[in-house]
């Protein structure tokens, strides 16, 4: 059974920068597709980015794309959230996810079987 701890949020200004890692373990992570999504306050959970079982494919939305990179190390069975330029929208509960079913980006919450339990992001303006 997967299991995903998720860390490396805080608190910073519009315009900052932060690193939010994943680390994983009880799955095959080279056989895994990972993704971040995130929650704000009164809103429903949404995409963030994603990176196929290869890292050879990456897929963002709209919101974050040219801002946020995600990256994998399979060395280090660990999935990592790049996030610069920071806005005060970006402030929300981001979660990490994996599945071994799908092997490409997948930007829908359904194909993932594994969650972390979520790091909190805030950005003040």
């Amino acid at each position: 059974q997967g299991h995903l701890v998720d860390f490396g949020g805080g608190s910073v200004q519009a315009g900052g920068s932060l690193t939010l890692s994943c680390a994983t373990s009880g799955l095959t992570f080279s056989d895994a597709a990972l993704g971040w999504f995130r929650q704000a306050p009164g809103k429903g959970r949404e995409f963030v980015a994603s990176i196929s079982r290869s890292g050879g494919t990456t897929y963002y939305a709209d919101s974050v794309k040219a801002r946020f990179t995600i990256s994998r190390d399979n060395a280090k069975n660990t999935v990592y959230l790049r996030m610069d330029s920071l806005k005060p929208l970006d402030t929300a509960r981001y979660y990490c996810a994996a599945t071994t079913r799908i092997f490409g980006a997948t930007s829908y919450a359904g194909d993932y079987d594994y969650w972390g339990r979520g790091t909190q992001v805030t950005v003040s303006s």
